[in-house]
């Protein structure tokens, strides 16, 4: 089965194909059908992603998975949220996962707590109009270093630090960071969900 991915985030597309090969599903982003992004105008994760995946079965004709997540800090009220990709644009910088987590860094400075989550929602329709979209989410818990540590994964991987692990996202194994991510977390609770209502 061919899914579109509302997304054209090649880090994305490269752990939710892992993570959905058990189901022979195919994903294929939507830049390579020549489509172009969404909005992306509500204040939650749920609605942004389906709002991507009807655009992307609308444009594609085929059904789509979308994930809309972000970064959920504590001492901002849980911002950036649905705006993290751009957080760093709100003070100056160009948008970049480097500048993202550099603009973080310098917000949190003296801040004591440093309580975050990154939350992703997964939102999977059909087509266009399914009345019935399947959604999942998961939510990871952890602490914002204080600099960045380790070189694997992307956006505030490097930052962000989880007691369970003792280590920051950036610094575990691909398949023990896909297996426990926020994403991983959600795209486990997707699969389930396809297996019951799309291919039983």
């Amino acid at each position: 089965m061919k899914l579109v991915l509302a997304s054209n985030n090649r880090g994305k597309l490269a752990e939710l194909q892992d993570l959905f090969a058990p189901l022979g599903v195919e994903l294929v982003r939507q830049a390579d059908l020549g489509i172009p992004e969404a909005p992306e105008p509500h204040r939650t994760f749920v609605e942004n992603a389906l709002a991507k995946a009807r655009h992307a079965a609308h444009e594609s004709g085929l059904p789509a998975l979308a994930d809309d997540a972000g970064l959920c800090v504590e001492a901002f009220g849980g911002q950036p949220g649905v705006d993290t990709a751009y957080y760093c644009t709100r003070f100056g910088y160009e948008k970049s996962d480097a500048n993202n987590v550099r603009a973080l860094l310098e917000q949190l400075a003296g801040v004591a707590d440093r309580r975050a989550a990154m939350v992703s929602t997964l939102v999977a329709v059909r087509g266009a109009d399914d009345p019935e979209p399947l959604v999942a989410s998961g939510r990871v818990a952890g602490l914002i270093m204080q600099e960045p540590v380790g070189d694997g994964g992307f956006g505030f991987d490097p930052v962000m630090f989880l007691p369970e692990f003792g280590k920051t996202f950036a610094q575990l194994p691909t398949d023990v960071k896909n297996a426990h991510s926020h994403r991983g977390r959600a795209a486990r609770q997707m699969l389930a969900l396809m297996r019951e209502r799309w291919f039983s």
